[in-house]
């Protein structure tokens, strides 16, 4: 079952790139209390998730913080490694929580997985974006297999 607007996003523990290396953090300490922007893509280092998705959200950055987005979060089934590696390569910095999904976890309590077998990725997440407030989906932007503009940076933009 995919999670629908005006839902909590269930709980989970996702990681991220730390001082010391990968550390866990939980979908609560990423989302509870905070407006976040977040957007999937099926993989770090593919074509459309490195040419349009991603360098969508870090040209769009300031304007989502102008319109009372706290955070930006970047999640793909990927592990903390590959997700610091895309990050420094696409000049991310501090302004995208590069956030791994290792065991796609999280992408399946979302209803949201897909099975990218064929392409000898395994499971992955679908490409899309959401709008969360205090943990509770406000918008949700999925996009069609092969597609891409339903969860572009400016789609999610013009939404808020």
């Amino acid at each position: 079952m995919t999670i629908k607007t005006g839902e909590k996003l269930p709980e989970a523990t996702l990681t991220v790139m730390g001082d010391k290396g990968p550390q866990a953090t939980t979908t609560a300490e990423l989302f509870d209390g905070k407006t976040v922007a977040v957007f999937a893509v099926p993989g770090a280092f593919t074509p459309t998730c490195s040419a349009k998705h991603l360098p969508g959200f870090l040209d769009h950055a300031e304007d989502f913080k102008a319109k009372g987005v706290d955070e930006i979060v970047c999640l793909s089934v990927n592990d903390a490694f590959v997700m610091n590696a895309w990050g420094k390569d696409q000049n991310v910095g501090g302004r995208i929580v590069m956030a791994a999904d290792g065991s796609a976890d999280f992408t399946k309590k979302l209803g949201l997985e897909m099975d990218a077998s064929k392409f000898g990725m395994g499971t992955r997440s679908q490409r899309y974006s959401m709008l969360v407030k205090n943990g509770v989906v406000e918008k949700l932007n999925v996009e069609e297999p092969g597609a891409f503009s339903a969860s572009s940076a400016e789609t999610l933009l013009g939404q808020i």
